[in-house]
């Protein structure tokens, strides 16, 4: 059972680098925070100052080379990598910046994918991915192949696949980023209201494009730092 005054997701002291031809290059240093569940908490930043990076950390897709990050109560640096696909499957979702969805399937087997090691009956399965489809106004789109979308209805499957398992935490990279300012509003709209209904945990990076006054916390990287943005800063 999850400890509700404890966070969903901390991390403390986290420190990446990667050691190239030229010399060792700093991703970022002693990066610390926490989320808890119905919160949404949004790290900004230029690119390239290291988001992405710390994301796929957080969802245990990378390593860190120092530092710890403690998902529902457990360290992430005590399991293996099918420890770690198995948490990602059942209680992450993870919407990736340029969607990675699979181009030789559907919309609906995209999304299904989620569900196929969940237990559920074919029948039952098949319910909830048209529900899904329909909620993002795609049921016309069911059968399309990625290259048949167009980056909106890619993004909004994307999406639909990352909460159909309904996951405690949801971490998106950049989720509004290739968007309309229409589309993006909905999809705000949506996660948002995920989040406060079902008061999952949810995680952005962004270099801009997402409306900081919807977050509970903003955090800025920059110069491999991360540290708290007033609410003043967040109006600008």
């Amino acid at each position: 059972m999850i400890d509700q005054t404890e966070p969903i997701l901390k991390c403390e002291n986290l420190t990446k680098k990667f050691q190239t031809r030229n010399g060792e290059i700093g991703i970022f240093k002693d990066v610390s925070f926490s989320v808890n569940k119905g919160e949404i908490a949004i790290i900004k930043g230029r690119s390239g100052a290291g988001k992405s990076t710390l994301l796929w950390i957080l969802g245990g897709i990378d390593r860190a080379n120092s530092g710890k990050i403690i998902f529902e109560g457990r360290p992430l640096d005590e399991m293996n990598n099918q420890e770690l696909s198995v948490m990602r499957r059942k209680k992450m979702g993870i919407i990736f910046q340029n969607f990675n969805l699979i181009p030789s399937w559907t919309a609906f087997e995209n999304v299904e994918t989620a569900l196929i090691h969940s237990g559920m009956s074919k029948k039952d399965r098949s319910k909830k991915v048209y529900s899904l489809l329909n909620e993002f106004e795609l049921s016309n789109q069911v059968d399309n192949l990625p290259s048949e979308l167009s980056i909106g209805q890619q993004q909004r499957v994307a999406i639909a696949r990352a909460i159909a398992n309904e996951p405690l935490l949801i971490i998106a990279d950049e989720p509004t980023g290739e968007l309309d300012l229409e589309t993006a509003k909905e999809i705000i709209t949506h996660l948002t209201r995920l989040v406060r209904d079902k008061s999952v945990a949810l995680i952005i990076a962004t270099h801009g494009t997402y409306p900081l006054g919807f977050a509970d916390r903003v955090f800025q990287l920059s110069n491999g730092m991360l540290s708290s943005v007033t609410e003043k800063d967040k109006q600008l």
